[in-house]
Formats: structure tokens, C-alpha cells, sequence
């Protein structure tokens, strides 16, 4: 396994003597996190996580390298209002991965994994289009936050940094979290169309008016040790998916 780091301090003479599996992707956004989780959160725990699962699929012989992250996500409405926050347009990251798949496929890579880390990316409408552009390479996306439900471990369901993301992140980089008396409660804002609350039909929440504080979800039982868990399971399960893609082909045989 190669790390962002060691990718960044290699050498092409290191990289040509290493049997690469896959190669995986974080992507996270640039945003705020409630008041108390920096703003990168969701690249810096979608590396985490990339990290943790390719070091145990390294047990099991798979070699993964793992490329720098990217902070740029698809924001909402009323969310690029906040200071620093950045919105990147659909055609923004298709443009991105379309060059990143374009470079992996020239130099015969096979196997490309996103491992995301933002609620607001959507990459399936890409993934088809790469897949009909690019058919050699296999193109997977993990929705980190999304694999394993949170009810088990959590008392509050969170949508966006609340208990669940206070957690992994105390688990991971504790010093990044402020105290949690000084986190909003994420009290979300339902919208006044009962058809959208139940999901009938979809249209982005502004920002704005969907939180106060940025927030949707309490943070405040947020524990390290229930990231800790957490983190393990959905690790866990990610690094099965590492071992199962770089050991087979996409479809079984006929």
C-alpha cells in the first residue's frame, strides 16, 4: 500500500518496482461542519477511512496506492453563502475525473475506487459515462458514511455533522474537534411540503433555512470510542470489497 504521503515523497523508481492492485480515491468537499468540526471534514475522513480499509486488505496481500484527495464537493443552495465554502459543479468533477481516469487508463491501471466522503457528490451518472468512454478500467464508488446504519451505535441520526461524523472524527484526529459544549445542537428544519419530507419527490434543501448552524443531527453524545467502533465496521467491510475487486473480475463467468 502506498499512501498520499509516501505517493507525494516517492520516486518513479519506488512506484516501478511496486505490483499495484487498485488504486482508490478519496473525495470529500470544502464546507462547514456545525460549529465545531473543521471544514475539510469530509476529505480528511474519506482518506481516513481509504487508508485504514487499504491497510487491512494489505494484510491479505492487496496493494492499493492511494491518490491525493479531492476537497471539492457539490454543495446545496444557501451552503455557498457560508465564508469558504466551495461549490463544484457536476461538469467541475466529471472534468476532474474524467482526466484522472483518461491518465490511469493511458498508464493500464484497471481498477479505480472513490471512496467519498460527501453526502452532496453524486458520481453514478459519471461512472456510466466513464465506463462507456474508458471500458477497460472498472470504476466503483463507496459511500463511506452510508454502508453501515447508525442506529447501532448512535443515539442521534445524523445527515450532516452530527453524532456520527463528531465521532469518527474524535476517533481519528481528536485535536481537530473544538469542545462539543461549543457545537450547535443540529436541529434540521423540515420543509413545509409533507410529500418532500417523505421523500414523494426530491429537490435540494436551502441551506439557510434547512439548519442554523450548519448542522443537521445533535452532536452532542459524540464519543471517540463510538467512532472508533463505527470506523471499524465500516472499514471492515470496505476492505472485503478491496480484497473481493482486486482478486476478480466485475461478473461472474457464464
Amino acid at each position: 500500500m502506498i499512501t498520499q504521503t509516501e505517493l507525494n515523497t516517492t520516486s518513479l523508481t519506488v512506484i516501478q518496482k511496486k505490483h499495484i492492485d487498485l488504486v482508490l480515491l478519496p473525495w470529500g468537499a470544502t464546507e462547514p461542519h456545525n460549529l465545531h468540526l473543521p471544514y475539510g471534514t469530509d476529505t480528511i475522513l474519506s482518506n481516513d477511512i481509504a487508508l485504514e480499509a487499504a491497510s487491512k486488505a494489505a494484510s491479505k496481500g492487496i496493494h492499493a496506492i492511494i491518490l491525493p484527495a479531492i476537497p471539492f464537493g457539490s454543495q446545496n443552495p444557501g451552503q455557498i453563502d457560508e465564508p469558504l465554502c466551495i461549490h463544484a459543479r457536476y461538469e467541475t468533477q466529471k472534468a476532474i475525473l474524467t482526466d484522472i481516469v483518461a491518465a490511469l487508463d493511458r498508464q493500464h491501471f484497471r481498477k479505480l475506487i472513490l471512496v467519498n466522503g460527501h453526502g452532496g457528490n453524486n458520481f453514478k451518472n459519471m461512472i456510466r459515462d466513464l465506463a462507456i468512454d474508458f471500458p477497460k478500467i472498472t470504476l466503483v464508488v463507496v459511500d463511506w458514511f452510508a454502508i453501515e446504519p447508525q442506529s447501532s451505535y448512535f443515539k442521534y441520526n445524523d445527515e450532516h455533522a452530527g453524532e456520527m461524523e463528531t465521532s469518527v472524527m474524535m476517533h481519528f484526529h481528536p485535536e481537530w474537534v473544538l469542545p462539543l459544549e461549543q457545537a450547535g445542537e443540529g436541529i434540521g428544519r423540515p420543509f413545509a411540503i409533507a410529500s418532500l419530507n417523505k421523500k414523494i419527490a426530491w429537490t435540494p434543501r436551502h441551506w439557510n433555512f434547512a439548519t442554523t448552524d450548519t448542522g443537521i443531527g445533535n452532536p452532542k453524545e459524540a464519543t471517540a470510542e463510538k467512532g472508533k467502533h463505527y470506523a471499524k465496521v465500516v472499514t471492515d467491510k470496505i476492505a472485503i470489497l478491496f480484497e473481493e475487486m482486486a482478486k476478480s473480475e466485475i461478473y461472474l463467468d457464464l
